[in-house]
């Protein structure tokens, strides 16, 4: 049986690097792509950490962002108000690449990132951030919210909405194959991206 030759990233630290960023972007653009819905840790206010899955945005390899979304009255933004240090994680199985990210994160609420992240949504999504109470909130029943129409969501959800941006620090890239493992790790310091193999 004939093996499928080996990526060109494989041996290559900046080849790795530009297909980290390369299919983070194209998370954030395919829904159906392995890094459309990473998983999110941050750290509640007890110290337990907290992990959820989010759905990605934008990846910006130039200025080495994140960007997803959330409701300013949910516990997520609450914790990353509080301390912005947090991790994603996402895994494609068909391309058995798992990519892991930690960072800082920024909530944008009322400028101009939130701004052009809203005119961005779609109708549908904009549902979710005017839903009646608030994320995380006891209810009596499964069903015992209120989501509006989505036209008026364009206005009930703005004063909810968020835009999320993660300033890598850290980029941890795996590539399994029987053949032989490949991780590598870059660390962002003043100069630049600084690279290292990593066992896997």
């Amino acid at each position: 049986m004939t093996r499928a030759p080996l990526p060109a990233f494989y041996d290559d630290l900046d080849a790795s690097f530009a297909e980290a960023w390369r299919l983070l972007a194209e998370g954030a653009a395919l829904g159906r792509s392995g890094f459309h819905l990473p998983a999110l840790a941050t750290l509640g206010a007890d110290g337990v950490p907290r992990l959820r899955t989010v759905v990605l945005r934008e990846a910006d390899p130039e200025t080495g962002t994140l960007r997803f979304h959330c409701d300013r009255r949910s516990d997520k933004a609450a914790e990353i108000a509080d301390n912005p240090a947090c991790a994603l994680m996402a895994y494609d199985a068909a391309a058995k690449i798992q990519i892991r990210v930690e960072g800082h994160a920024t909530l944008h609420t009322d400028d101009a990132v939130a701004e052009a992240a809203w005119a961005g949504s779609r109708a549908m999504s904009r549902v979710c951030y005017a839903a009646e109470p608030a994320p995380g909130t006891a209810l009596p029943a499964g069903g015992a919210y209120t989501l509006p129409d989505e036209s008026a969501a364009a206005t009930t959800g703005r004063p909810h909405f968020a835009a999320v941006l993660v300033r890598a620090a850290r980029l941890d890239f795996l590539f399994l194959d029987r053949r032989g493992h490949r991780r590598a790790a870059w660390h962002r310091r003043e100069a630049g991206w600084h690279a290292a193999w990593l066992a896997p």
